[in-house]
């Protein structure tokens, strides 16, 4: 706990140890990955063990803790089944209740989150309006959400550049500018805005 105290909000540390003392599981702090916030696997060894990044602002590990743990909670009561499923989805509303309270999340952030939790995705990145809400407590990147760009606008990405088309349901068309491929990206994917090319 002496550990995880300082990546998540001072309130929520005694509710952090009375789940974890219920499902004790080895949490590994990790660099940042782009692809994921966290995970939760079973080791060659048979360890249970949860990752999650350690560039996550207080309340994003917080959330990934907790979403990482309803997995762990899911499969000792289950074995394998589907990962973002009914059974997770019920274990994670389970298990974040009790954080849902303004002396542990901003009053900002909870509206967010209570609707985020009405039907849990695989990833809060689905979720616009929560991601957004989040991405205010992080440190200044310099980077931008692609759904805040111009249409029109270049961007990097991966040290590639791409120019940002139209919007598919919850993605956007972008062209990479070197090959000409189009590719579809999340509309919370994070690119560094090099200019407005429309």
């Amino acid at each position: 706990m002496e550990t995880l105290s300082k990546y998540i909000p001072k309130n929520a540390i005694e509710l952090v140890d009375i789940v974890l003392q219920n499902h004790p599981i080895h949490i590994k702090i990790v660099k940042n990955r782009t692809s994921k916030h966290g995970d939760f696997k079973k080791n060659k060894n048979g360890l249970l063990q949860i990752t999650i990044n350690n560039s996550l602002n207080k309340y994003q590990f917080l959330l990934t803790l907790i979403h990482e743990i309803a997995h762990l909670v899911t499969f000792k009561q289950n074995g394998r089944v589907k990962p973002h499923g009914m059974e997770w989805k019920l274990n994670f509303q389970h298990l974040m209740l009790p954080f849902l309270q303004p002396s542990i999340f901003p009053e900002n952030l909870l509206p967010h989150l209570a609707n985020y939790l009405k039907n849990p995705k695989a990833s809060t990145g689905s979720d616009v309006h929560l991601t957004y809400a989040l991405k205010q407590f992080d440190e200044i990147s310099g980077k931008s959400f692609i759904f805040e760009l111009q249409h029109g606008s270049i961007f990097t990405f991966n040290k590639k550049n791409y120019k940002k088309g139209n919007k598919r349901r919850t993605r956007f068309e972008c062209v990479e500018l070197h090959s000409n491929k189009t590719y579809l990206f999340n509309q919370n994917a994070e690119v560094n805005l090099l200019k407005y090319d429309e």
